[in-house]
């Protein structure tokens, strides 16, 4: 399995051809088990990479979308048929073993295995394997890569003629080999999957038709890697096209469709689209089945949020006030699952201004809320969301300062429309409200301009 990546200097037209090396390992930014931060980007970004494009290999990292706790075929393929693989084995992560178990059980001699000290404690299975070790900065990334990039490029350079080191190998020798007969369609599938996502990229930014065009061209749904299939469901989210999502779903491979992320964003395209009972009955179910999540809590507290501002323009004020109770109640269940997401708190605190008399628990949460946010934008990795939060619980702070530059960090980071319009209707919620009590908050509709 090779790529064309680049021309070789003795000739202009042979590419020289990398062998392709998977890497193995957790995305984002996890707890360690010393209780800081590691920030998974940062040490494939910095270290892994690099070391192994420095032994001349070509890194091929996972897609995010696919570690929701399904392992599809495309995965499969990338575990069996990449002729090197690099695992990180930091906090233990379930994927990350079970991916090593296949790996292990069909490559001898071509895996190298990664972890991060005090980060995590090696299972006693894996433990006498040839791990090695890297440090940390206090900022969760790599302490000194450039240390230890060359013995991971050597390990690998060792690998095409080491020794044995897959456990079934050592105990099976005469384990068969796979045949190689589908290494050219795997490159070509990961090419076109990279192609497609460009692709849409494109088409998020032209519109809802644009989109259409490539499912169109994509054919079988059901046959797509997974990557491929959630990039298509995302973006008909982005151009708000909540219909196609839905419609999407029934279309996908069943075990993708069964995935957590794939279930919550059904119900929010679902809640959209303006059947915010079917969005209601997907995240309840979710609930009961998988347990609770800040994210699953936090779309449903969205769904009561629309029903209930429904039920107040329509003039319902009972029905609105047990709605607006049952929204309150979903962000705070969500924000109680993991006080390190910030936004169903702020939603919880968002809706108790808006209670007649504003619900004195606002008091008390609103600083655990504002740690939560300030914990995320010092980790060095803040998202729209996050700088939103601020700006949220300034304008309910009444900090008009603050408010103001909290705006302009959160319009910077924008990268779909709806998620300015989710900001900017929390605001004018707040607004409304204060203004009902004869508060002064004019200001705020300035703001409320600026998300426009």
């Amino acid at each position: 399995m090779i790529a064309a990546t680049e021309t070789d200097a003795g000739s202009s037209s042979l590419p020289v051809q990398h062998p392709l090396c998977f890497v193995l390992m957790p995305f984002g930014q996890k707890p360690s088990a010393g209780g800081g931060t590691i920030d998974f980007d940062a040490v494939y970004r910095d270290l892994i990479a690099p070391a192994i494009e420095g032994a001349g290999l070509e890194p091929l990292r996972a897609d995010e979308e696919m570690t929701g706790g399904v392992i599809y075929k495309a995965m499969f393929e990338r575990l069996i048929l990449c002729e090197f693989a690099v695992a990180d084995l930091t906090t233990a992560n379930a994927n990350v073993f079970y991916e090593l178990g296949i790996r292990h059980s069909v490559r001898p001699a071509s895996t190298v295995l990664l972890f991060a000290q005090g980060g995590t404690q090696l299972p006693f299975d894996v433990a006498p394997l040839r791990a090695i070790p890297y440090h940390l900065g206090a900022d969760g990334e790599p302490a000194d890569p450039a240390a230890l990039m060359p013995v991971i490029r050597q390990r690998l350079i060792h690998a095409r003629q080491a020794e044995i080191e897959s456990p079934i190998f050592q105990l099976v020798e005469d384990f068969p080999d796979i045949q190689r007969l589908k290494t050219d369609v795997f490159r070509e599938r990961v090419a076109y999957s990279n192609r497609i996502k460009e692709r849409l990229a494109a088409a998020r930014r032209t519109g809802e038709d644009a989109v259409r065009t490539i499912e169109s061209e994509l054919g079988d749904i059901s046959s797509q890697e997974s990557a491929v299939v959630v990039d298509l469901f995302l973006s008909y989210r982005a151009v708000k096209a909540w219909q196609a999502m839905i419609d999407l779903v029934p279309r996908m491979p069943p075990p993708l469709a069964a995935t957590v992320m794939v279930q919550e964003q059904l119900a929010l395209g679902l809640n959209r689209a303006g059947r915010g009972e079917d969005a209601e009955r997907v995240l309840t179910a979710l609930l009961q089945k998988r347990g609770a999540s800040s994210e699953t809590y936090a779309v449903l507290g969205r769904v009561y949020k629309d029903q209930w501002e429904a039920a107040a323009k329509a003039g319902n004020r009972l029905l609105a006030r047990g709605l607006l109770d049952r929204a309150i109640d979903a962000y705070l269940r969500g924000f109680e699952t993991d006080w390190r997401d910030a936004y169903p708190g702020v939603n919880a605190v968002t809706l108790m201004e808006l209670k007649e008399p504003p619900d004195p628990r606002r008091a008390q949460l609103i600083p655990v809320v504002s740690y939560a946010t300030e914990r995320r934008i010092a980790s060095g990795k803040p998202d729209y969301w996050d700088y939103a939060t601020r700006l949220e619980l300034a304008v309910l702070a009444n900090d008009e300062d603050r408010a103001s530059r909290a705006l302009g960090e959160a319009l910077a980071l924008v990268r779909e429309p709806w998620e300015k319009e989710t900001t900017r209707r929390n605001l004018r919620l707040i607004r409304e409200a204060r203004q009902s009590r004869h508060e002064q908050s004019d200001w705020v509709e300035q703001i409320e301009a600026a998300l426009a």
